[in-house]
C-alpha cells in the first residue's frame, strides 16, 4: 500500500531579513518562509529588500516599518532574525504598566511571540549583547530571558565563532534558541543536567561541539517568580548579571559558563579569492599604500583636539596585508571603502603581487552566499554594506536541519510513549470491547 500523507511544512517568519541569510540556509534544510519583513529606516532606496525579492517571492514579502505591520503576521512554527543591538530598558506607563522604548525591535519581537506564539524561535545579535548596557552588565539579555520566560519558553545560547567550525571568517555571534514545545522540551531537557545540556544534549551542542572552561560558580539566578510584563521592570532599573558564552534557561532557572569550541578543519580567506587578477577598480594605487600601513599600525601617539586638548593615541595593529592562510577578520558594514582606512580587507593578489580590496563577490563568499547575490541593481557600496550586515549562511544552514531532526525525533518519541503508556495502562485487557464498556 502506497503511503499517499503529506509530510508536514514547518512554517518560517523572518523578521530583519536583510538580504535574506535566514531564508536561505532554512531553505536548504526543507523549512518554508510563508513571510518576512525588511526595512531600512530613512533610506529611498531599499536595496536589501530589493534583493531579498530578487531570490524570494515577493509574495509575502513586506517592505514596511514591522511596527505597522506586525498585525498582519501569519501563525507560524518558527520565527527567525538577526534584530539590533539596542537600549532594551522598559519603563513605567501612566497605566501603571510596562513599555518599551520606543523603536526598539526587541519588543516588536516581543509583541509577536506574545500573540503568535510561535512554537520555536531562533534569534541572531552581535556578541556585545550579553554584557549591554556597558553601566548595568547583562541587564538587556536578562530582560529578553524574563520576556521568554514569561511566554513559557525554554532558552539556549551561545556564542559562536563561524571560524571555529570551518567557515572562512572570523564571524562571532549571540545565537538563541527557545522553544515552548511539550515534546521537545521533554526531549532536550527532560531530567538532564545543565552541564550536559550544554555539552552534549542540547540544541547548539550537536552541531557546535564545545568543551566547558572551569571559571568559579556564578551566583544562582532564576526568573521563575516572573509572571507577568510588569515584573519586567524590577529587572530593567536594577538587574546586572555576569552571562557566558554558553548557557541555558530551563523552568525560568538559568546555567551559564563560558566554553571553547572544538574546532573544525580550517578554511581560509585565501581559500575563497577568485581566481585573479580581477577587475582593475579593486587594485590599490601604489602610491597610497604607505597610508595603508599607517592606517594598519599600531599607534602610541600625541594628538591634540580642535579645541587645544592633547591625549595620547594608542590602538593595536591589523595584519596587512591581511592573511591568507588564516580565515578572514570579521566583515563590517564598510567594507570595500578604498581610501586608507583600518576596516576594509586589503591582500596580496597571489597572482600579480599587487595590494586589492576584496570584490562584492568574495565578500559574498566570506558569508556562505552564492557568487553575485547581492548584483541586484544596487551599488557597490551597499553590496559590501549589505554582507557587513549578513550572516553566515552555513550556520543556520547546520541550525535548521539540526531543528528537523530532533522535532522529528521528540514526535517520535512522545507517539512511542503513548502507546506504551497505552498498552501499559491496558494489559489485562483480553478484547477491544472491554476498553469500550470501561470509557
Amino acid at each position: 500500500m502506497s503511503n499517499n500523507k503529506k509530510e508536514k511544512k514547518f512554517t518560517v517568519v523572518e523578521l530583519f531579513a536583510g538580504v535574506g541569510g535566514f531564508h536561505l540556509g532554512l531553505k536548504e534544510s526543507g523549512w518554508e518562509t510563508i513571510w518576512a519583513n525588511q526595512w531600512e529606516p530613512g533610506k529611498k532606496e531599499q536595496h536589501a529588500f530589493k534583493c531579498y525579492v530578487n531570490h524570494f517571492s515577493q509574495k509575502g514579502s513586506v517592505n514596511e516599518d514591522i511596527a505597522k505591520v506586525k498585525n498582519d503576521i501569519p501563525e507560524h512554527d518558527l520565527l527567525v532574525g538577526g534584530f539590533p543591538c539596542q537600549d532594551y530598558s522598559v519603563a513605567a506607563t501612566n497605566a501603571k504598566g510596562i513599555e518599551g522604548k520606543k523603536g526598539v525591535l526587541w519588543w516588536e519581537i516581543y509583541y509577536v511571540l506574545k500573540n503568535r506564539k510561535p512554537q520555536f524561535v531562533l534569534l541572531e545579535n552581535v556578541d556585545r549583547l550579553l554584557r549591554s548596557p556597558s553601566k548595568q552588565r547583562g541587564r538587556d539579555f536578562g530582560l529578553m530571558l524574563a520576556c521568554l520566560k514569561i511566554l513559557g519558553y525554554f532558552v539556549e545560547w551561545r556564542m559562536i565563532n563561524a571560524a571555529d567550525y570551518g567557515f572562512p571568517q572570523k564571524r562571532r555571534r549571540i545565537f538563541i534558541f527557545a522553544t515552548r514545545d511539550k515534546d521537545l522540551i521533554k526531549y532536550l531537557y527532560g531530567n538532564k543536567d545543565m552541564k550536559d545540556i550544554l555539552l552534549a544534549d542540547g540544541f547548539f551542542a550537536q552541531e557546535f561541539k564545545v568543551e566547558m572552561v572551569d571559571h568559579g560558580e556564578m551566583p544562582p539566578l532564576s526568573f521563575d517568580d516572573l509572571r507577568s510584563d510588569e515584573d519586567l521592570l524590577s529587572l530593567s532599573n536594577d538587574f546586572e548579571y555576569h552571562f557566558h558564552n554558553a548557557g541555558v534557561m530551563i523552568n525560568g532557572n538559568v546555567f551559564t559558563n563560558k566554553v571553547i569550541a572544538t574546532k573544525e578543519k580550517q578554511r581560509t580567506l585565501g581559500d575563497i579569492l577568485e581566481p585573479g587578477p580581477v577587475d582593475d577598480i579593486y587594485y590599490i594605487p601604489p602610491k597610497d599604500i604607505k597610508n595603508w600601513r599607517y592606517c594598519k599600525g599600531a599607534k602610541n601617539e600625541d594628538r591634540v583636539t580642535a579645541k587645544g586638548f592633547r591625549y595620547c593615541y594608542t590602538e593595536g595593529a591589523i595584519p596587512f596585508p591581511d592573511k591568507l592562510n588564516e580565515p578572514s577578520r570579521t566583515m563590517l558594514t564598510g567594507e570595500g571603502n578604498k581610501r586608507p582606512n583600518r576596516i576594509t580587507h586589503v591582500i596580496k593578489e597571489p597572482k600579480n603581487g599587487k595590494y586589492r580590496i576584496i570584490t562584492p563577490v568574495e565578500a559574498e563568499r566570506l558569508n556562505g552566499f552564492p557568487d553575485n547575490w547581492t548584483n541586484t541593481r544596487m551599488s557597490q557600496r551597499w553590496r559590501y554594506f549589505c554582507m557587513g550586515n549578513a550572516l553566515v549562511v552555513g550556520l543556520i544552514e547546520r541550525m535548521g536541519k539540526r531543528l528537523k531532526d530532533i522535532i522529528t525525533k521528540s514526535r517520535s518519541a512522545s507517539s512511542h510513549n503513548k502507546i506504551h503508556t497505552y498498552v501499559q495502562i491496558n494489559k489485562n485487557v483480553k478484547h477491544a470491547s472491554e476498553l469500550v464498556g470501561a470509557r
